[in-house]
């Protein structure tokens, strides 16, 4: 079982905004293209998302499927790839401090992913989240900026370098 984790630098709620935004998803999940809700309202159990996957001059088209979802928590995704089979995936979000611990976690399910599951795949899916995560990290980090007010980041930067009130 692939489990990865990564402090993103926002709150749980602006790391729930991107994970709940099913347009967004192909910004974040590493090797998806043009994403699209094609059921149901994501993040809701059952809803999915259509997108496809490029490998090589190959274009595959798969879904995900919400199989279980506490707002704001956790997100129980079903990855569908086709003859490879399907993966569990889990996304949990933790409050840590004023940042979000998210963890990843992922199996695969049935089908041929399943039956080849080894160390090796595993190493795999460690490479995979890594960059998910960063991705994830990189969306929400913009996200957060951009809803800031304006001129606040030159603030925040000016009160972390200690201009403007320091001591007498």
């Amino acid at each position: 079982m692939a489990v990865r984790h990564r402090l993103i630098k926002v709150s749980p709620q602006t790391v729930w905004a991107v994970l709940a935004d099913g347009s967004r998803y192909a910004e974040w999940v590493v090797g998806t293209s043009e994403s699209e809700p094609v059921r149901g309202q994501w993040p809701q159990v059952d809803s999915a998302i259509g997108y496809e996957v490029r490998v090589g001059p190959v274009t595959l088209s798969n879904e995900t499927v919400v199989r279980y979802c506490e707002e704001g928590r956790e997100l129980g995704l079903e990855a569908r790839a086709g003859a490879l089979g399907t993966a569990r995936i889990s996304l949990t979000l933790r409050p840590w401090g004023r940042h979000c611990l998210v963890v990843a976690d992922e199996h695969p399910l049935q089908g041929v992913g399943g039956m080849l599951h080894n160390v090796g795949v595993e190493a795999l899916i460690q490479l995979r989240h890594r960059a998910m995560l960063a991705r994830l990290a990189r969306v929400c980090e913009e996200r957060a900026r951009a809803e800031q007010p304006e001129g606040f980041q030159e603030l925040r930067e000016a009160a972390a370098h200690g201009a403007g009130g320091g001591r007498a």
